[in-house]
């Protein structure tokens, strides 16, 4: 916890590490977030010189005032041409700013510039007072977490979904899950609220144990090949999520004797509960566990080695073309050192066409021409979910990415 005071300085100062933010939960803003050792050369290098004003973003504003709904990637595009640049921005007030991780909405941001360089530094309101969100601790203290006002580097809420639903897997990576063998009264479909039973072989069989935490399991479906679009290899399997269950009663055996007296053992299935539906569950859908909720650091940052890369596929079976928010699946994954946070640019396939002006009628192809950024957020050995953060044209599977400078 923080007392949020009228000493803005100290209880709400601005880190101006403008995209090093994460998703925000309860305890996160105490977390020592990553930081490079090479982004914080730059950042040194920037607080003794300052930014370039040619590097500074068409329309810079002299001062901001940061608010509500803002994200660390767009407060950052403000002031920068590239918004994933964010070592530069933190230097250009690193003297201020100790903690390149904490900003919260009142703050203002300052543009000074002189002798074509660029620094930029944080000020109280006009009327001296604390930022809006700042609370007086006269006549009684008030104590409040200022993690819920802190930015994130994105919309969570985009992100987020991704996380738990879609999950990458080997060949045999949902055929070894346990799966539903059967529903109550013969339903078909199950849907929230509804009871189901489920069964898995060997180590993967739904087991209970008295006293622990209730189990609760993801629940998928139609597991689809992502191939390489160049290479056409299988890099892994798409699982769709369809909701999730909780485990009500193990598996389990029970003895009983048949119609001529002979006695047998009966396998009885394990009981869950189908808690979450994303749409209607069936017979044959697989579980998996369901992981512990991680909350992760995102710091947007270009990767050290050349990247060539390509999109595998746009997430969701209608669509075709990638818009802005929306997630791909690129074709590296850990195996290639793709790590999150990583941002790429996104090239436009450039067009083919007869040269009408040449009257052999020679095949010219155009250069491909930059159409976006993305960024990494979750990655798999050959594979990564990536969020489409700018795009000019749309992006469609099998377009180039690379480094983005």
């Amino acid at each position: 916890m923080m007392v949020k005071s009228r000493v803005a300085s100290q209880a709400t100062i601005v880190a101006l590490t403008v995209l090093a933010g994460s998703l925000v939960s309860a305890p996160v803003w105490a977390q020592n977030y990553p930081v490079t050792a090479g982004q914080k050369a730059t950042a040194i290098q920037v607080a003794q010189a300052g930014v370039p004003l040619s590097e500074l973003a068409a329309n810079a504003p002299d001062n901001y005032t940061v608010k509500r709904g803002d994200t660390l990637w767009a407060i950052s595009g403000i002031f920068l041409k590239s918004a994933w640049r964010w070592p530069e921005l933190w230097g250009m007030n690193l003297n201020d700013i100790k903690n390149p991780h904490l900003i919260y909405p009142g703050q203002q941001l300052y543009l000074e510039k002189k002798d074509g360089r660029a620094t930029l530094r944080t000020q109280q309101t006009a009327t001296n007072e604390a930022p809006t969100d700042t609370v007086r601790l006269s006549p009684r203290t008030r104590y409040e977490s200022l993690a819920s006002d802190a930015l994130p580097t994105l919309k969570s809420h985009l992100i987020e979904p991704f996380l738990a639903e879609p999950v990458i897997v080997d060949e045999n990576g949902l055929t070894a899950a346990p799966r539903i063998v059967a529903a109550q009264e013969g339903r078909v479909l199950l849907t929230r609220g509804d009871r189901a039973y489920a069964r898995g072989q060997g180590d993967a069989a739904l087991t209970d144990e008295p006293g622990q935490k209730q189990k609760a399991y993801r629940v998928f479906r139609n597991a689809t090949p992502l191939k390489d679009p160049v290479t056409a290899e299988v890099l892994g399997y798409e699982a769709q999520y369809v909701g999730k269950a909780l485990l009500v009663r193990g598996e389990s055996t029970q003895e009983s004797t048949d119609a001529s007296g002979k006695a047998r053992t009966d396998i009885v299935p394990a009981t869950i509960d189908i808690v979450a539906a994303k749409e209607e569950m069936r017979i044959g859908d697989r579980l998996l566990p369901e992981p512990e909720r991680q909350f992760q650091s995102y710091v947007p940052h270009a990767p050290q080695a050349k990247v060539n890369a390509r999109i595998v596929s746009v997430y969701g079976s209608a669509v075709v073309n990638a818009a802005q928010n929306q997630v791909v699946v690129i074709n590296l994954g850990t195996r290639d050192g793709i790590e999150s946070g990583h941002v790429l640019a996104i090239l436009k396939d450039g067009a083919r066409l007869v040269d009408k002006t040449d009257e052999a009628r020679t095949e010219l192809k155009l250069p491909d021409e930059r159409n976006g950024l993305l960024m990494v957020f979750r990655t798999f050995e050959k594979l990564s979910y990536a969020l489409v953060l700018e795009i000019t044209d749309g992006a469609k599977v099998g377009d180039r990415l690379v480094n983005p400078r």
